[in-house]
């Protein structure tokens, strides 16, 4: 008797010890077929790019340049533009003169206390010279009136001539941070805004050399040509498309659409504002500008300062555009992006 329960007791040990294991190892096996036999799941969708911003209401103005359209403003050689988008306003240059945009806004019944934002496209005197002029009028309303200002690197290198130095912007820098003025220099494009986009130095991919200046300029490399490296535009990325404002456009504006185009793929460029420095241009730059503005399906053009008049005509004809939709830029001209073309009565 006690044999037998002994060998009982022995064979229910064994099932004890050895059973629990066997049921997990059958769970398992079980769960993996179970698993095998479903369909596979879809892997989930790679995030995607956001969107670049889009600005849907957009007017600029322009402050300053050699021709009056109508019995407002002053002319002068030279170049500014308010820019209006989505509620922000912003200044892209000041003028050659220390009065003139201020005249000119006031003659246009334009306030920019409310302005906070500047951009100088480059160290010129003619898109400078205003500058604190406008800062120190308009701080007696708001002290934070054009208080930021937007400058690309290179705006500062030295000038030199045997008549001294010949960049203002050296200068200006001393005056404008001693009234409180916060400067952002930008080595690189930059979004300043949703929508908006500042190139910094653009790339020079074709050779379009839009400069009249035979300088030099003391560069970290050491004193080379003064090719104005510092030259930037401000892009608009808008419901229509891409709206250029240029000051003098000496990156070459073929170059600058280019470097727009990279940033914003597939955009038409629905206007252009600004100096293009064409005035001086062979017949045979002026078609290959023409042409790649076609290219670019540029719908409008506001040639102002620089750009030049005859050049003005070659480029409307050459890119296929009309009387209505490419003009020369005056004192009071707009484009908007609801309207187009506000051209003034003498450039109609």
């Amino acid at each position: 008797m006690a044999t037998r329960n002994t060998a009982r007791d022995s064979k229910f040990r064994m099932k004890k010890r050895f059973g629990l294991p066997i049921a997990i190892a059958a769970l398992v096996t079980l769960s993996v077929l179970t698993l095998a036999s479903q369909p596979a799941m879809a892997e989930a969708p790679a995030a995607t790019a956001a969107k670049p911003a889009q600005i849907n209401a957009v007017k600029v103005t322009v402050l300053s340049t050699m021709l009056v359209g109508d019995l407002a403003g002053i002319g002068e050689w030279g170049f500014s533009a308010l820019v209006e988008a989505d509620g922000h306003r912003i200044l892209l240059d000041t003028g050659s003169h220390p009065d003139t945009v201020l005249q000119n806004a006031r003659d246009l019944n334009i306030d920019l206390s409310d302005v906070k934002e500047v951009i100088i496209t480059h160290n010129h005197q003619d898109h400078v010279t205003g500058l604190m002029t406008l800062r120190r009028e308009m701080m007696k309303k708001n002290p934070a009136a054009l208080s930021v200002l937007h400058v690309s690197r290179g705006v500062f290198y030295s000038r030199p001539s045997p008549k001294g130095e010949q960049n203002p912007m050296i200068a200006i820098r001393k005056e404008y941070e001693a009234t409180g003025g916060k400067i952002i220099e930008h080595s690189e494009g930059a979004e300043i805004f949703p929508g908006a986009w500042l190139t910094g130095p653009v790339p020079r991919k074709y050779p379009e050399r839009n400069w009249s200046v035979t300088g030099k300029v003391q560069t970290p490399d050491g004193l080379v040509e003064d090719t104005i490296p510092e030259d930037q535009t401000l892009v608009l990325n808008t419901s229509k498309g891409l709206v250029i404002v240029t000051g003098c456009g000496h990156a070459g504006i073929v170059n600058i659409l280019t470097d727009a185009g990279a940033r914003f793929p597939g955009e038409p460029v629905y206007g252009i504002v600004g100096g293009l420095h064409l005035f001086a241009a062979t017949d045979d730059q002026l078609n290959w500008t023409g042409d790649k503005l076609k290219e670019f399906k540029v719908a409008n053009l506001v040639g102002a300062h620089c750009t030049g008049i005859e050049a003005l005509h070659y480029l409307r004809e050459r890119a296929g555009l009309t009387r209505q939709s490419a003009v020369v830029g005056s004192v009071g001209s707009s484009f908007t992006i609801a309207d187009g073309v506000h051209p003034g009565a003498l450039a109609k």
